[in-house]
């Protein structure tokens, strides 16, 4: 439980992505902390307001849980609080959240948080009135405005979550400032790859977004990501061996050590080509070769980042 020792500059928001908007207003919440001589903290709802409202709804997220928390620390957030988002917590007033939640129990010093920003019941908070329900408190407020690309329109995790359900790994990227990945424990499968010559590790999609279905050139690391390995992988069922299960399953170039058990990221780096049902395994081994070669020289291409 937070106490009324706390008073750092707090980013707040969804932060589904973590791309180069929200990254805007973490760098704002570093620069307002130094000024300020505190701390800046990241604070996030869990789980996604959206997943409350619209649980039928398919799987979209772009940072589960533990990835934000992760990418909100690398992104220079000294503390991350999540708040978690209950039926009782929606059907607060955005005014109850600034007094109660922000001033009363967080005791922050300073909000930082785009100008698009909502909250409340019924969406009802925005940055202007939490300025004015909080400045009377001592607590100032700034809302950072939405970035731009060089095409003029603003970064959005609906965009990317577009690029990426259309295998545009790239796009996506540069709306990211990094590869999108998918992190995962490593899980025992039926073992058909290194059967084939090809062995492959699995990881479960979880609440993953499903980007396109298909085989992506990747780069690969464990947890740490202290070195990072190029490889291919299929984002599916598997319809040549009559697979069900929708798994990430990746192959390492020039990689033999046993991954199972492992926590790893993989990011997609390009969509080589959609999921297929070839009819035999011999020419599915004969396409993930071909994919190898293919993956490789996608994997000689940087991406555009900037």
């Amino acid at each position: 439980m937070p106490t009324t020792s706390l008073s750092g500059v707090y980013a707040l928001g969804n932060f589904d992505g973590l791309h180069r908007g929200h990254q805007a207003v973490l760098r704002t919440a570093i620069e307002k902390a130094r000024a300020l001589n505190t701390f800046p903290a990241g604070m996030t709802f869990e789980p996604h307001p959206r997943r409350l409202f619209k649980p039928e709804q398919p799987h979209f997220r772009l940072t589960p849980a533990s990835v934000k928390h992760n990418l909100l620390l690398n992104y220079g957030m000294q503390q991350v609080h999540v708040i978690p988002f209950t039926p009782d917590f929606a059907a607060r007033t955005a005014e109850q959240f600034a007094r109660e939640t922000l001033f009363e129990e967080y005791r922050v010093r300073h909000i930082v948080t785009g100008s698009d920003f909502v909250f409340g019941k019924d969406r009802g908070g925005n940055a202007a009135l939490l300025r004015s329900w909080l400045e009377p408190f001592g607590i100032g407020v700034t809302a950072v405005e939405p970035v731009l690309d060089p095409g003029g329109e603003r970064y959005a995790a609906t965009r990317i979550r577009e690029c990426l359900q259309q295998g545009d790994a790239r796009a996506a990227a540069a709306m990211l400032g990094r590869a999108w990945s998918i992190m995962g424990e490593v899980v025992h499968h039926d073992g058909r790859g290194g059967s084939m010559g090809f062995p492959t590790a699995n990881i479960s999609l979880g609440d993953y977004l499903r980007p396109k279905r298909g085989v992506y050139a990747v780069m690969a690391c464990k947890e740490d990501c202290t070195y990072r390995f190029p490889g291919v992988a299929n984002i599916g069922v598997r319809p040549t061996v009559d697979g069900t299960t929708e798994l990430l399953e990746f192959h390492l170039f020039d990689f033999s050590d046993d991954l199972y058990g492992q926590t790893w990221w993989v990011e997609l780096i390009d969509f080589l080509r959609p999921e297929e049902k070839f009819p035999s395994l011999a020419a599915l081994k004969a396409q993930i070769s071909k994919d190898c070669g293919t993956a490789r020289q996608a994997l000689q291409q940087p991406l555009r980042l900037a």
